[in-house]
């Protein structure tokens, strides 16, 4: 089976967390996990399961002046934060921009605060439906990865990624997708 993990990351969080559902796929997969920045369409092209990420921002997916802002924030004296390389470059909603139809298996996931979603929001809700717009069919809800207030992980977060990653691989729809019987 061959998967394509597509990620937004400023501070490394969300890519810990794709890098996790990677591993989660199993070494008998074929998985590339890449940033959303290098995410050409033609990577998309054989695969059997397409699995987005980011990081939410204000209720929901980043947009160019919520980078900016977080860009700002690591650049701020005392600030622990460390930009992840390419966060500065385009988002998710750019990539979905230039993005054509697509018929595959897909999953969208994405880090947020710890909290009840509907006070923090949840980017994985509008990948999810950007998802859908492009032709994909969910494979799985959308999941969240939660972040603490320090900006760390919560513990236990990237063994719930891989654990979900192979969730993911077993599904019925990605099985059908993949060739496999169910």
């Amino acid at each position: 089976m061959k998967t394509v993990i597509v990620y937004e990351s400023m501070y490394g969080n969300t890519r810990a967390i794709a890098d996790a559902i990677g591993r989660g796929l199993g070494p008998e997969n074929e998985t590339l996990v890449v940033p959303v920045a290098q995410a050409r369409p033609e990577l998309l092209a054989g695969a059997d399961l397409v699995v987005v990420g980011g990081p939410t921002h204000i209720h929901g997916m980043s947009r160019a002046s919520t980078r900016k802002g977080a860009a700002q924030a690591a650049r701020k004296p005392g600030s622990r934060l460390t930009m992840d390389p390419g966060a500065e470059g385009p988002g998710l909603r750019d990539w979905f921009a230039a993005l054509g139809q697509a018929g595959t298996a897909a999953a969208a996931f994405d880090t947020r605060l710890e909290g009840l979603g509907t006070f923090t929001g949840r980017a994985s809700k509008g990948i999810a439906r950007l998802l859908r717009r492009h032709g994909f069919t969910m494979a799985a809800k959308p999941e969240s990865f939660l972040v603490t207030k320090d900006n760390h992980l919560r513990t236990g977060e990237q063994d719930r990624a891989w654990k979900w990653g192979h969730e993911l691989s077993h599904h019925p729809a990605v099985a059908t997708a993949a060739g496999r019987p169910e």
